[in-house]
């Protein structure tokens, strides 16, 4: 990964225009080449990085089997939030605007938290381009997303999957028997379905762990499972939203012992692996040289001149939401706040920033 971008490359917002294509909706575009069907389950593992599942091989032997679309990424930041919102949008985060974990709300300053949802912001406002799901829907394709019953109504929810009906799961066996139900209510049917355990186990326990590979094998099994219990016209896609990568625990770089760093900055955000910086105004220039200079080889420190190759076409109601100064970790490398973000201190997997393992996620395709 260099300052080249992307690079033309395949990106996770393609993947679901795909499957609308592939289930035969018109309009769409099918630029992964994935197999036509009437019925498509596409199943997101938080967490789960091409190249971890490839050094991982043998802790996941359905998924390995599995016919992989080459060379796909899921964008910059290479996180959870941004992810979701490109694949269920089909647009990249310049446009549909979730920048990151957290980023700034125009206007008033504060930080949002793009998974807890924690300013009094609209989603529907805040990210306004429909649902490829509820595009399906209007197009006659029964289309509903399945995920943990805690996640109804939340504005990540709201921003990635709505305009379809949600069922609420509470555990594995009960997505299972959803994700059957649902997928054979219709001719013709799309479900989105999503789990969380492998990247929480990553980042508490590393994905480098025992924790991390028994997970992962339990996911493979489940998935085994359902692929032998969907109907025989079924395709089910598996796809992530980033990988992972382990950091040491000992001599994090902490922003809070430079201070002279955070001159000029009046924000903090993003990650620990892609920090967003908001400065005073005509600082950006500065900021960017002073930390650039302090981090060498350890990141890679941007303005926002340019950032279109990472972040797709800004929209102009976007741009204010990404840092004046971006700093990408490179390496082992993190930039830590114990004042701010003092949780991401406790934990061992990190991912948002664009080095190939963070980026690089798997499009298995079980026909």
């Amino acid at each position: 990964m260099t300052l080249a971008g992307l690079g033309g490359r395949a990106t996770i917002d393609q993947i679901m225009p795909s499957v609308a294509a592939a289930l035969g909706a018109p309009g769409f575009a099918n630029s992964l080449g994935l197999p036509e069907a009437p019925r498509y389950v596409v199943f997101l593992v938080d967490g789960l990085g091409l190249d971890l599942l490839r050094e991982h091989a043998d802790a996941a032997p359905f998924l390995s089997s599995l016919l992989n679309v080459d060379d796909v990424v899921c964008g910059v930041p290479s996180t959870t939030a941004t992810s979701l919102t490109s694949l269920g949008t089909g647009v990249q985060a310049g446009s549909h605007g979730i920048v990151g974990y957290t980023s700034r709300v125009p206007g008033s300053g504060q930080r949002l938290n793009s998974l807890k949802w924690d300013q009094p912001i609209d989603p529907v406002i805040w990210q306004p381009h429909p649902t490829v799901l509820e595009q399906l829907q209007a197009a006659g394709v029964a289309a509903s997303s399945v995920n943990d019953a805690k996640f109804v109504g939340t504005g990540l929810t709201l921003c990635s999957q709505r305009g379809v009906p949600f069922h609420g799961i509470n555990s594995v066996w009960e997505r299972l028997d959803v994700v059957l139900d649902v997928i054979e209510s219709a001719p013709r049917s799309v479900t989105y379905a999503y789990e969380s355990r492998l990247d929480h186990t990553g980042h508490g326990k590393g994905c480098t762990s025992p924790e991390w590979r028994e997970m992962l094998t339990t996911i493979d099994a489940e998935l085994a499972d359902l692929r032998e219990e969907l109907p025989r016209d079924a395709v089910l896609l598996v796809t992530a939203d980033h990988g992972m990568i382990d950091l040491p625990m000992a001599d994090r770089f902490d922003v809070d012992s430079l201070p002279q760093l955070l001159d000029d900055v009046t924000l903090l955000a993003g990650e620990a692996r892609f920090r967003h910086l908001y400065t005073r105004a005509g600082a950006s220039a500065d900021v960017a040289a002073r930390w650039q200079a302090e981090l060498g080889e350890r990141a890679i420190v941007r303005t926002q001149d340019g950032l279109e190759d990472w972040f797709g076409p800004i929209a102009p109601d976007v741009r204010g939401r990404i840092g004046d100064v971006v700093v990408a970790s490179l390496g082992d490398f993190a930039v830590f706040s114990s004042r701010e973000f003092g949780i991401e201190l406790k934990m061992t997997g990190f991912h948002g920033s664009v080095t190939e393992a963070e980026l690089r996620i798997p499009v298995l395709v079980a026909p």
